[in-house]
C-alpha cells in the first residue's frame, strides 16, 4: 500500500498537486503529477534533502520524478538537484550560466546561513544546472496535465520562475511563486535582488494566477491574491517604487 502525501509530511493542494515545507530554512518544494510525468519544483538545500524528496515522491506516486523546475538560484532551493540523475531541469534564462559561473558564491551563501561546509561542497561540486531555459512562458506536458512555466522576474533575483498549475474544474489554480512571495517572514532582498522591479513582478504573478488562485510562497503557508497584493504594496513602500 502506498504512502499518502499527508503521511509523508506533505500538504495536498489538489489532485496530483502537493507541497512540503522543508526543515531548516522553511523552503517550499512542490510536486505536480500527470499520467506521463512528475514535476518537482525546487530540490532543497543539499543532496541528502534531495534524496529524501526523491524517495518520498516515489513512495507516494510509485513513480520517479521526470522534470524539475528551479524557481531561482538560492542554495536552499537548488542544491538537492544532483540527487535526481537524468531528470530534465528547467530554469529562467541565465540561471544555468549563473550557477556554473559562481559556484563559490553559492557555497559561501549556504555556509554563512548554517549549512554544513563539507556537505555543501559536495552538493556544489555535483550540482546539476538547468538544461532548458525559459524565456517568457513555456508549457510543460505531463500527459493529462499541462503546467505553465513563466519567467516573471526580475524581482527577488534576476532569474525568478513561477509555476502555474490548472487543477480540476472545481479546484482553484495553484501558483508556485518561489521567493517572490514569502509568508513566514518579511521578503528577503539580498544583494542579488532587484527591488525596483519586484512589485511589477508580483503584478505579473497576479495576472498569471488570477483572483481565485492559491499562491504557494517560497517560505510559509499558502496564501491568496489579497496577501500577494498586500505584499506587493509593502515592497513598493519599502523600496520607494510604484506598486503598479
Amino acid at each position: 500500500m502506498r504512502t499518502t502525501w499527508e503521511e509523508a509530511g506533505w500538504e495536498r493542494l489538489a489532485d496530483g498537486v502537493a507541497r512540503r515545507r522543508l526543515p531548516g530554512w522553511d523552503a517550499t518544494v512542490g510536486v505536480v503529477a500527470g499520467t506521463t510525468g512528475v514535476l518537482l519544483i525546487d530540490t532543497g538545500s543539499g543532496l541528502r534533502e534531495g534524496a529524501e524528496l526523491r524517495r518520498q515522491v516515489r513512495d507516494v506516486l510509485g513513480r520517479e520524478v521526470t522534470h524539475i523546475v528551479l524557481t531561482h538560484p538560492h542554495f536552499d532551493h537548488v542544491l538537492g538537484t544532483a540527487a535526481f540523475a537524468g531528470v530534465t531541469v528547467f530554469g529562467a534564462t541565465g540561471l544555468g550560466e549563473l550557477l556554473r559561473r559562481e559556484p563559490e558564491a553559492l557555497a559561501g551563501d549556504a555556509v554563512r546561513n548554517g549549512a554544513d561546509p563539507e556537505a555543501t561542497a559536495v552538493a556544489v561540486d555535483t550540482l546539476v544546472v538547468p538544461d532548458h531555459a525559459v524565456c517568457g512562458e513555456r508549457t510543460l506536458d505531463l500527459g493529462d496535465r499541462r503546467v505553465l512555466l513563466a519567467n516573471i522576474g526580475p524581482g527577488h533575483t534576476a532569474h525568478d520562475l513561477a509555476v502555474c498549475v490548472r487543477c480540476g474544474p472545481d479546484e482553484p489554480e495553484v501558483v508556485f511563486c518561489g521567493d517572490l512571495v514569502e509568508e513566514s517572514g518579511e521578503p528577503q532582498a539580498g544583494p542579488d535582488a532587484l527591488p525596483a522591479c519586484w512589485p511589477a513582478a508580483l503584478d505579473r504573478l497576479l495576472s498569471l494566477g488570477g483572483e481565485d488562485a492559491r499562491y504557494v510562497p517560497g517560505h510559509g503557508a499558502v496564501v491568496d491574491a489579497r496577501f500577494v497584493r498586500a505584499q506587493r504594496d509593502e515592497l513598493a513602500r519599502r523600496f520607494g517604487v510604484s506598486p503598479h
